[in-house]
């Protein structure tokens, strides 16, 4: 027997490295590119950060339309509060910051000042959940959580590229305030496989399967894609099921793809098991009356180490080979 090959040591870079795989087709900040499109024939439109618009693709906005563009410093609840006064007035602010920062420093400013008057503000944040490896203080694993119990909030989790540009004019045509997490810089292109279009609310099923049933968001769907890929050479039929809308869920479609006898139902999310899609998803089901065998694969419900994210990814189980591990033990 050979020996293993070991892994190639991974530098420091890795824990802000791009999600995308080796040699994976990927787009440069959709986000930015799309909503500066958006803006061309919307002067309502206007981009607000809090010192991180180089790092939130927003730059890309602020180059374009200098005077529309408000850099509030290092000012998150500021941030919020301006951004409400200006939806006030009639314009239709795109937030942006880390998504530890919205969840964690200005949760109660948006939730005062944005989402109890229903304003019309899009709060766009990079790094949610595992996507990078600085520690608790940059890890937002429960932002879905807590953006999932404020009232009057739409809260997406967009796969890809593709999905992030097709994301931005449909939140815009919405009317009311929305929380989108936000992959940025080089984000890989997954969906151009699955003549794919984002539709606000809605679930879409990616690939079918007879013995499991994949249900996921943002860059899990990329994950379970892959999975379904991987264990199709081990004679194993794995469906996916993309939900993007965290809130309102898709209940319909949920319904409609669990009922489906003598599969197994899993749902995967880049997110802590507590509160997030998995939760959302179980209560759908058992509140109907549809029971199928049910496993969840998410983050724990606990403070995630610092380091590369492929260490991270395999160690929390959210890797493309832990998932399909994972998913081979519970099928046997």
């Amino acid at each position: 027997m050979s020996a293993a090959v070991p892994k190639p040591r991974l530098k420091t870079s890795a824990m802000i490295a791009s999600i995308a795989g080796e040699g994976q087709i990927t787009r440069s900040a959709p986000f930015g590119h799309a909503l500066v499109e958006l803006a061309r024939n919307r002067p309502e439109v206007v981009g607000m950060t809090a010192d991180l618009g180089k790092y939130t693709d927003l730059h890309l906005f602020a180059k374009e339309y200098p005077e529309r563009y408000y850099q509030m410093g290092m000012a998150e609840q500021l941030l919020m509060g301006a951004a409400a006064g200006m939806a006030h007035e009639g314009a239709q602010p795109f937030v942006t910051t880390y998504a530890v920062f919205a969840a964690r420093r200005a949760y109660d400013f948006i939730h005062q000042a944005i989402a109890e008057d229903n304003l019309d503000v899009k709060i766009v944040c990079a790094l949610p959940g595992l996507t990078t490896g600085y520690g608790p203080s940059h890890q937002a694993a429960e932002d879905l959580a807590l953006f999932r119990a404020m009232p009057n909030l739409t809260v997406i989790d967009p796969c890809d590229a593709i999905e992030i540009e097709q994301m931005v004019p449909a939140i815009a045509d919405h009317r009311g305030p929305v929380y989108a997490r936000l992959l940025r810089g080089n984000v890989p292109v997954v969906l151009d496989e699955y003549d794919y279009q984002f539709e606000l609310g809605k679930a879409k099923l990616l690939r079918d399967g007879a013995e499991v049933l994949i249900i996921s968001s943002g860059i899990m769907t990329m994950r379970a894609l892959e999975t379904a890929k991987a264990l199709a050479a081990d004679r194993v039929d794995v469906g996916v099921l993309h939900v993007p809308t965290i809130k309102p869920l898709d209940t319909a479609t949920l319904l409609r793809e669990a009922r489906r006898s003598g599969r197994l139902v899993v749902v995967a999310e880049n997110h802590t098991v507590i509160g997030g899609l998995g939760e959302a998803v179980a209560a759908v089901l058992l509140t109907n009356g549809v029971t199928p065998p049910f496993r969840h694969i998410g983050l724990p419900d606990a403070f995630l180490d610092a380091g590369a994210l492929p260490t991270l990814h395999d160690r929390y189980g959210i890797s493309t080979e832990a998932m399909c591990d994972t998913i081979k033990g519970w099928l046997r």
